[in-house]
């Protein structure tokens, strides 16, 4: 995922990485390098890229053929709203829980300090010997807002959306709140913010008169 990464900020790729973000801020909201949530969605984005995006599928002649199995597996990769309890993620919306195999020092302190939070995260299941890893970019949520969220994703159930269309609601209510941080949660996690039809509601400005 590094060389992934690495090879998409090289300017050949410029145009393809610009319609990536593009669609990934229309689904999720835009942010800005001067925005003090910017590295957390930029990480975001890059994951978002290399899964759902394929953009391993469009530099895999400067990977090589060796490299072929692990692009295939991050295409693949499980996007779910997870809770850890060490190693283990068990995700919210989907019932299914992981034992990661792989785990690197910077993750391994991203979960530590999250208990109570919920975070919508992609798992991947490597080649060997990396087995059941998280990749990196995951958003992790408030803690209070995790009732709000549990609510949303209820509704979401009951309307079938999927979990894309689910997760990217999520972190446009997420980007809104960072925006207006003196909102509560129960206002900005809230199902009127979800969407059936991919068209991505535009960030919200919360009044004062909701604190």
């Amino acid at each position: 995922m590094e060389q992934i990464v690495r090879l998409g900020g090289e300017p050949k790729y410029a145009l393809r990485v610009r319609e990536l973000r593009a669609r990934f801020e229309a689904r999720t909201g835009a942010f800005t390098p001067e925005d003090p949530w910017f590295e957390e969605r930029i990480r975001a984005f890059w994951c978002d890229a290399v899964t759902r995006g394929r953009l391993g599928a469009e530099v895999a002649s400067e990977l090589g053929a060796a490299h072929l199995p692990s692009i295939a597996s991050l295409e693949r990769a499980h996007r779910g709203m997870f809770r850890a309890d060490g190693r283990h993620l068990a995700d919210a919306w989907s019932g299914a829980e992981f034992r990661l195999s792989t785990l690197d020092d910077e993750t391994r302190d991203e979960l530590a300090a999250a208990a109570g939070q919920v975070f919508d995260g992609r798992v991947v299941a490597g080649v060997r010997p990396l087995g059941i890893a998280l990749l990196p970019g995951a958003v992790f949520h408030s803690c209070d807002a995790t009732p709000a969220i549990e609510g949303v994703l209820r509704v979401a159930r009951e309307r079938s959306l999927t979990a894309d269309d689910t997760f990217d609601a999520l972190l446009r209510m997420g980007r809104a709140r960072h925006a207006s941080p003196h909102v509560r949660a129960s206002y900005a996690y809230r199902p009127e913010g979800l969407v059936t039809d991919r068209a991505a509601a535009p960030p919200r400005r919360f009044a004062r008169a909701h604190e």
